[in-house]
């Protein structure tokens, strides 16, 4: 049986028990394993040993680039892979034809933020230079360190909401812009663009680096970016016209949630944590992704920029490499309490009996579960951009920092998740326990 149509028969499985799943949850949910492919996976653990085995492979042949791409399409059918199955690996025609384009950037300090915001036009320093010089690094450290350039500086797009939001203060504040401690503000930088204009770009860093305190963390989820809320008063205020439709759903999205997914489904998702990446089986909330091989991830890092960016260009592949190395890299802060007491231990009893035959991994997340034995909002995982019938369990590492909880972000505690008395839908593994044991399971999941 093919890969898309042992999904669609799960899926239409699944849907049978769908009524029952809201009222209690099944014993054994239905989890999907991960399928042999005409590329065979490659053994873990991927050590860094392996990953500079791998890395030519990816830099240099299309056709290994093409089969990885197919391998790790868990639905090939949506509208995610078939934009890029039309487009990627096709040997001397499509996306393979598009000029490779590093940008120069400059990032945006307190001063340049307090100049924006005197009215002062954006402008790259004059002393600017290309993020990167060509040079092809020979070690993980000088992969690694490139890729974190990536990550902060590589544009994704032009965003012109971002730089309404940098010139006021108190919008930016409201929305979750803010500098680091060192007074650069990650995930904007003033960038040239394609076209010789100075401009304001969004890079990974706007949604994957947070403030702890007075410490920025580096693949941590900012779960108060109003991302909805910086576009909706960019039209607000400019008087530019927006349709009423399209406002109310992103004043809907909130802190920490954006749709980005390419339908008419409205289906904002939680901004997630970088942890752990290199062991995860799948990415994206609906498993859209297998990580087969880590080209898949540097693939994906690859499509992402080439499609943000209109397909015009494709950034060198060596940066896409590169920023996979980096996110491979991040590690989590220590957890809030890493000690078990007695009552963390009896936690640990019930999460190994009650959760781990889904939150299994060395992360605590695991294969893809059908999302109707899941039962939580089924829209994202059955639409018709990245849908799979399916939802990955979410890995739980630093999982009490993560809040708010549920794929798409709608639960604000892990002691509300627990509650038999929950009004959000589906998850309802652990409702079924005491106060005292829902309590102990909470103490638990605080040292992961």
């Amino acid at each position: 049986m093919n890969r898309a149509l042992y999904i669609l028969v799960l899926a239409q499985l699944a849907a049978c028990s769908a009524s029952e799943s809201d009222v209690a949850p099944p014993s054994t949910p239905v989890i999907v394993a991960p399928e042999s492919t005409a590329m065979p996976t490659l053994p873990r653990p991927w050590t860094d040993d392996v990953l500079a085995a791998e890395t030519e492979r990816y830099l240099t042949d299309s056709a290994f680039r093409r089969r990885v791409l197919e391998a790790s399409l868990t639905n090939p059918k949506n509208v995610y892979s078939l934009t890029r199955l039309s487009g990627y690996g096709l040997e001397a025609r499509g996306w393979e034809m598009l000029p490779e384009w590093t940008p120069t950037t400059t990032s945006v300090d307190n001063a340049y933020v307090a100049g924006l915001r005197n009215g002062a036009p954006v402008a790259i320093s004059a002393t600017a230079k290309p993020l990167w010089d060509g040079t092809k690094p020979t070690t993980m450290s000088e992969w690694v360190a490139l890729g974190k350039k990536v990550f902060y500086e590589y544009p994704l797009r032009s965003e012109v909401f971002a730089e309404h939001a940098l010139r006021s203060e108190q919008l930016s504040d409201r929305i979750g812009l803010y500098p680091d401690e060192n007074g650069v503000w990650p995930g904007v930088v003033a960038f040239e663009t394609l076209d010789g204009d100075h401009e304001i770009g969004i890079t990974c860093a706007l949604c994957h680096v947070s403030l702890e305190g007075d410490t920025s963390v580096a693949g941590q989820a900012r779960r108060n970016l109003d991302y909805g809320e910086m576009r909706v008063a960019y039209y607000r205020d400019t008087g530019a016209f927006l349709a009423e439709n399209v406002r109310a759903r992103m004043s809907r999205w909130g802190p920490g949630r954006a749709d980005i997914t390419q339908d008419d489904d409205e289906d904002p998702v939680a901004i997630v944590d970088l942890w752990g990446v290199r062991d995860h089986e799948y990415l994206t909330q609906s498993g859209t992704i297998h990580q087969v091989h880590p080209a898949a991830l540097a693939i994906r890092q690859e499509t992402q920029l080439l499609h943000a960016n209109q397909e015009r260009i494709r950034p060198p592949r060596e940066l896409a490499w590169a920023l996979a190395m980096y996110v491979y890299s991040l590690t989590p802060p220590q957890a809030v309490s890493s000690a078990l007491t007695d009552s963390a231990k009896h936690g640990k009893a019930l999460f190994a009996q009650h959760c781990d035959h889904c939150h299994r991994d060395k992360n605590y997340g695991g294969l893809l579960v059908s999302a109707a034995a899941i039962g939580t909002d089924p829209i994202l995982a059955n639409g018709s951009a990245r849908g799979t019938g399916l939802y990955r369990p979410t890995p739980l590492t630093r999982v009490s920092q993560a809040a708010p909880y549920l794929h798409d972000g709608t639960v604000e505690s892990l002691a509300t998740l627990l509650d038999p008395k929950r009004q959000v839908p589906g998850h309802r593994y652990g409702t079924e326990l005491s106060l005292a044991d829902r309590n102990a399971l909470v103490a638990f999941m605080e040292t992961l």
